[in-house]
């Protein structure tokens, strides 16, 4: 399975503008740029991309991490925070944390733990990162 986006660019870094597009259509011509990146301009940015990439791809894989231990979840809500800092050769992203809302009634706290987890190590995206994650997870009953 292979998935694309296309990202197209005019001009120089600070003046210029962009548009990314997948192939799915949900994002088409969306705009970025400095701004957008950087400040608080809109349109979006690759590490806002990323943040919803990880949040979508670890609430997943948290879903079947629990659906092997025979639980189904009234709700999982996973927000990421991805960090962009400034380091010596330029910018990096330095750390991606997660903040996890489940809603699980009668779920014992070890099985989440152990569920949360294993979807944080195992989730593709996590997978990819080098950057540190860090996950606060909070199991409402």
């Amino acid at each position: 399975m292979k998935r694309k986006a296309t990202a197209a660019w005019s001009g120089d870094l600070k003046d210029g503008k962009g548009t990314i597009s997948t192939d799915s259509g949900v994002l088409s011509n969306t705009q970025y740029g400095f701004k957008s990146r950087f400040e608080e301009g809109p349109g979006t940015n690759p590490e806002e991309l990323i943040a919803a990439a990880h949040a979508g791809c670890f609430t997943m894989a948290l879903s079947a991490q629990l659906a092997e231990s025979g639980v189904k979840a009234d709700s999982l809500k996973t927000t990421a925070t991805v960090s962009l800092d400034k380091v010596s050769d330029g910018f990096a992203i330095s750390a991606v944390h997660l903040d996890l809302v489940a809603s699980i009634p009668g779920l014992k706290q070890e099985i989440f733990d152990q569920a949360v987890n294993n979807a944080k190590v195992g989730c593709p995206v996590s997978k990819l990162l080098k950057a540190p994650i860090t996950l606060n997870a909070k199991l409402e009953n």
